[in-house]
């Protein structure tokens, strides 16, 4: 190339093309641009030389990623975190390290890299799950928000190794003592956590508020504050990532927050392309043919191992099997925080490029599989349930409390299976009109709110044909379905076959694509609410429009 811009323009378009392909195939972009870096870099066709301008991007994105993490994770939310996603979240990451540290030692590696691959295993890919559970409409269920608790213990024990090890960085070196070592950290975590305190309560929070009355300027001072305290935190002996998060976390109680954060989400996005590029175009490929018998074995733990022993904790504390398969095929992916947690390892020089190498190999083979386990995760437990039964409680107490709760014994006139914004609207608007309507759904903090609403509404599995047996479904004129995909709808429906339901049944279809797969389902009525909002605003626009120039018709003149 004749110039670095010329390089640059490469770099997107290449990066623009590769990501489409990986949205076609329903893949998380984090792989797409790690395959563009192997594309441009040395080991195939060479196009990139301005190494020293990408890797200088790659670190002020790791610097934002950081500092965005700190900044969603205020005391508020963190003091809120349930018992569930914290005694889940603490099994696994207990689980991982310990079985996964003892796999790569039997693997040949050394008790160093042993540790940081193992820590690197325990780490779940937040952006990617939120974005897979947002697609499925997965995000307020209970698994998804159950989900998202672990996975936030999980962004808080990153910081925590990132801290610990960054801190440690004088391992290997001579004449350090362990008791010294030990207490050079603490004395500069006490250091670091009494600055914090001073400054969130006394400094920051006024001059955020003077600057925040420009956005660019309080957008700016938030990219120096983070790479400002990550400068810092290198400079004082731990790690830029450790500064980056400080600075994201000070300023996680101000009313700011979600301000910033969200300018900085597409800053994010774009500088973390090139970390992956940059990682992708250092692989080794020499090495890596090495490496690849132990990231197979270590991807089958991931991929494997870690659900399972969150199915196991989840059905100790009382959850069904299915919600806690669907919750544990969360964690069946490392992310990119492992990948960074190992270069700053190296970095530290606490283990070689290998480690790095084999890290990256692992994520790619689980992200890529587990992605399509998530959005394939009906049918997977369909086919899986049989075998489960092991992981669920004869009597699953926290997911059976709502359901022994008391129930309306009048015969209602509509059932309606799916209690979010529209079927719980739907709901509430029919028992205005006098008809009696039984609410059904899975989560059992929308079944308390809407009971709390005065809805006769029950905790259940729709797709469950032993759960639709239990329904006083006998001379039930009416069932609505409001579910949120074609699988769903069509267990449903299996489910009122088998016992033999004789009424009619609406399903809700959320666009035409959708109304086309379920019109071939036999005596069904598809609603489209869409559709019928738009018709209805129609022909109520029309009405004042006629009314109003029959009012102009008749004025004197």
């Amino acid at each position: 190339m004749n110039s670095i811009y010329q390089e640059f323009a490469l770099l997107l378009m290449v990066s623009a093309v590769i990501g489409a392909i990986a949205v076609r195939l329903r893949q998380p972009l984090l792989v797409a641009y790690i395959i563009v870096g192997i594309v441009v870099g040395p080991a195939l066709f060479g196009w990139v030389g301005a190494h020293d301008q990408i890797d200088l991007l790659a670190q002020i994105g790791i610097t934002v990623l950081l500092f965005v993490v700190g900044l969603k994770l205020d005391l508020h939310h963190i003091r809120h975190i349930g018992p569930v996603a914290l005694a889940t979240g603490l099994g696994q990451l207990s689980f991982t390290i310990l079985f996964g540290f003892f796999i790569v030692l039997a693997l040949g590696k050394g008790w160093l890299e042993a540790l940081y691959v193992a820590v690197a295993l325990t780490f779940s890919s937040t952006i990617i799950i939120v974005k897979l559970l947002s697609d499925k409409r997965e995000l307020d269920s209970l698994h998804g928000r159950i989900a998202v608790g672990f996975l936030i213990v999980q962004d808080l024990a990153v910081v925590v190794a990132m801290t610990i090890m960054s801190g440690l960085g004088g391992m290997g070196e001579e004449g350090v003592g362990g008791m010294a070592l030990a207490l050079s950290l603490l004395a500069r975590l006490g250091g670091a956590a009494l600055l914090l305190f001073v400054l969130m309560r006394y400094i920051l929070p006024r001059i955020v508020d003077t600057l925040a009355r420009s956005q660019e300027l309080l957008l700016i001072f938030a990219i120096a504050w983070g790479t400002t305290l990550a400068a810092a935190g290198e400079y004082v002996g731990f790690s830029k990532e450790a500064g980056a998060f400080i600075a994201g976390f000070s300023l996680a109680s101000t009313a700011y927050r979600e301000a910033i954060s969200a300018r900085l989400s597409s800053i994010r996005d774009f500088l973390l392309l090139f970390f992956f590029i940059d990682l992708g175009s250092k692989l080794d490929f020499s090495t890596l043919g090495d490496e690849v018998g132990t990231s197979i074995v270590l991807s089958l733990f991931v991929l494997i191992g870690n659900p399972l022993i969150v199915m196991a904790i989840m059905g100790y504390m009382g959850y069904r099997k299915r919600t806690g398969f669907l919750a544990g095929l969360t964690v069946a992916q490392i992310s990119e925080f492992s990948i960074i947690f190992v270069a700053m390892g190296i970095s530290l020089g606490h283990v070689g490029n290998s480690a790095l190498g084999l890290t990256t190999l692992v994520g790619l083979i689980t992200i890529a599989l587990s992605s399509y386990m998530i959005l394939y995760s009906h049918h997977l437990y369909a086919w899986l349930a049989p075998w489960l039964g092991v992981f669920e409680r004869r009597h699953p107490f926290r997911e059976l409390a709502v359901e022994h709760a008391q129930r309306d014994t009048v015969r209602p006139d509509v059932v309606i299976f799916g209690l979010g914004r529209y079927g719980s609207r739907l709901a509430h608007a029919l028992t205005q009109q006098e008809i009696h309507v039984l609410g059904v759904d899975f989560d059992p903090e929308v079944v308390r709110a809407q009971q709390h609403h005065g809805m006769n509404a029950r905790f259940g599995d729709g797709e469950a044909p032993d759960f639709v047996e239990s329904l006083p479904l006998a001379g039930v004129p009416w069932v609505v379905s409001t579910l949120p995909d074609y699988a769903s709808n069509r267990a449903l429906l299996h489910a009122l076959t088998l016992n033999q339901f004789k009424g009619h049944i609406a399903i809700v279809a959320r666009d035409e694509a959708e109304a086309a797969r379920l019109i071939h389902f036999d005596q069904v009525e598809i609603i489209h609410p869409f559709n019928q909002a738009a018709d209805f605003a129609a022909l109520d626009l029309a009405a004042r429009i006629a009314s109003a120039e029959l009012a102009s018709v008749k004025e004197p003149s």
